[in-house]
């Protein structure tokens, strides 16, 4: 299996690298606690079509190096600019979901844009979901300590109690097979403890909103209506507001899983965006 070295720590990170090599390159940041699987419905057709799909496996999580440290944003930054130098890749359309999203913005902010042409911030919680002090309708920081509090006293009902209001299950259009849900609380289990509990200290005190503002290329934003892990107003449109040249795509009744909910919604947006139209 492909694996790099991280630049930080030379954790081995796990990578895939779809389609073929003089492809249009797209690079998927993953959410929390899920690998490249979760990226199924876009990576495959999008490599079918000729683009080269890239993703890595975050550290503690799918078949990366379990590993203590390595969890602030400059480091999973840095994971991720690692990957675009380690393949060399050019030209790039980096595409982020969840916290992959801050974590999309903070390479940049932090290396510059020199190897990517475009960002997509898919159900994001960036620039950040908890109230701060330019974000005083944002979400109390201490909820989001409180939930991190079950997570640590029991991830597998956290998982498995979370998966329904996760694809917005109840509203019409959101249709998923049992065992296909059942298959992604299985996948959570694929990120370590540490590593989830890590992500989420993280998100406590997420905020990349003054760097979103400094991004100097085109920035698509997709979200969902019914976003119950990063709720629309608090997260996406206010990336969309904030980015200087931003397309803002809302998908109706859509959860935070609306890459396998709205999949061919999204892998169709994500490749009219790559191709510069």
């Amino acid at each position: 299996m492909p694996y790099f070295e991280s630049p930080v720590d030379g954790t081995r990170l796990h990578f895939v690298d779809y389609g073929p090599a003089s492809g249009q390159v797209i690079v998927f940041v993953n959410s929390s606690y899920f690998g490249t699987e979760m990226w199924e419905y876009q990576m495959l057709p999008l490599a079918e079509a000729g683009f080269r799909c890239v993703g890595f496996d975050r550290r503690g999580h799918g078949r990366s190096d379990d590993v203590w440290g390595g969890f602030d944003l400059d480091s999973l930054a840095d994971d991720v600019d690692g990957l675009l130098r380690h393949l060399d890749l050019r030209q790039v359309t980096l595409v982020g979901h969840s916290l992959g999203t801050a974590e999309v913005v903070r390479c940049l902010t932090r290396h510059g844009a020199a190897r990517v042409a475009r960002v997509a911030l898919v159900a994001g919680m960036a620039p950040g979901p908890a109230r701060s002090a330019d974000h005083p309708a944002g979400v109390d920081p201490a909820l989001v300590e409180a939930g991190n509090a079950e997570f640590r006293r029991d991830r597998a009902a956290f998982f498995a109690d979370g998966a329904r209001a996760f694809f917005a299950l109840d509203l019409p259009g959101n249709e998923l097979s049992e065992a296909y849900v059942q298959s992604m609380v299985d996948r959570c289990h694929g990120a370590t403890a540490r590593a989830g509990a890590a992500l989420g200290d993280l998100v406590v005190t997420l905020n990349v909103a003054p760097e979103i503002a400094k991004l100097d290329l085109p920035v698509l934003v997709v979200h969902g209506t019914h976003d119950a892990s990063a709720p629309i107003e608090l997260t996406g449109r206010r990336a969309a507001e904030l980015a200087p040249d931003s397309t803002f795509k809302v998908y109706e009744n859509a959860g935070h899983g609306l890459f396998a909910t709205h999949r061919e919604q999204l892998t169709a947006d994500l490749r009219e965006f790559a191709e510069g139209r």
